[in-house]
């Protein structure tokens, strides 16, 4: 699947893959140290008679980073820009992770165009918390990080995972995804080789992890930032799938963000599967997502 290019107003171009199919469309937003190549088990099973869309957010496969993003909203509004210029008008929006976040925000802004909304291992509602651990022997024992400084310098998330990419450094990273992501299944050697390059182009680590840790769209604050309690404006049917395995994003995490859509969504928690249930439990994932749209039509 090839990628095509749009080239937006504020001077980004956006990368994207299209699958055709029929008059349903679904628009993929995909997560951290990943690109809509990241999509392509779950492009490849859904239904036909789906037309499918999954962009490279700014700084991630083949799109540009000519201007650093500041929030989530740098990457919904780079969303919403592609959208109206690639034509769309109502679709049904997912989002993985980060992708979480993104989509949340995209809905807030653009509730029309959104006729429903499927969170995948999603961020919280309350953001992607980055802590600084203060006792070895306690990992309870936390303080929030609050500025993009303090950030760049944390030597176990920002400077380990930037120097694997400064390094390109393949093994390394494939160390990381198996002892927090792959921990049930693996991708087939090929297709995890194309992973490790689909990492490798991304350019926005450090403001990627700000922008996470500083969202807030609940009414509570999350020390880094003030909920906004804009999530109370999200109207359209919301699915939320979580693993049982996920040990990148927390059952607490998942807890937040129904606490927060206040009974609004539907909570699928699928059973062995962690952060990737594209990898763990595809066929699954795939039905869940069919008729959870087949329903809200």
């Amino acid at each position: 699947m090839t990628l095509k290019t749009v080239h937006l107003k504020n001077g980004e171009n956006i990368t994207y893959r299209m699958r055709p199919g029929g008059e349903e469309v679904i628009v993929l937003v995909h997560g951290n140290m990943t690109s809509s190549m990241h999509w392509d088990l779950l492009i490849e099973a859904l239904p036909s008679d789906y037309t499918i869309y999954a962009p490279d957010l700014r700084g991630f496969g083949g799109s540009s980073y000519n201007e650093p993003i500041t929030s989530i909203k740098s990457f919904s509004e780079d969303l919403a820009a592609w959208i109206d210029q690639i034509g769309l008008t109502h679709f049904h929006l997912a989002g993985w992770s980060l992708g979480g976040a993104v989509v949340m925000q995209y809905t807030i802004d653009h509730p029309e165009a959104v006729a429903a909304l499927i969170l995948l291992a999603s961020a919280s509602s309350r953001g992607y918390p980055f802590v600084q651990y203060l006792d070895p022997d306690d990992l309870t024992k936390v303080r929030r990080l609050t500025t993009k400084e303090e950030i760049e310098q944390d030597p176990l998330r920002t400077q380990h995972i930037q120097g694997l990419y400064d390094n390109k450094d393949r093994e390394g990273l494939k160390a990381v995804w198996n002892a927090g992501i792959y921990t049930h299944k693996k991708p087939d050697d090929e297709r995890y080789e194309a992973y490790v390059d689909d990492m490798l182009t991304q350019r926005n680590l450090a403001d990627v992890y700000t922008a996470l840790n500083t969202f807030n769209i609940s009414t509570v604050s999350n020390e880094a930032a003030k909920g906004t309690g804009a999530i109370e404006s999200i109207k359209a049917p919301v699915l939320v799938i979580s693993g049982d395995r996920d040990m990148i994003v927390p059952q607490q995490m998942t807890d937040e963000l129904i606490t927060d859509l206040k009974g609004h969504a539907r909570h699928v928690q699928l059973t062995d599967a962690g952060h990737s249930p594209l990898v763990d439990q595809l066929d699954e994932l795939v039905r869940v997502i069919d008729e959870f749209i087949k329903e809200e039509r």
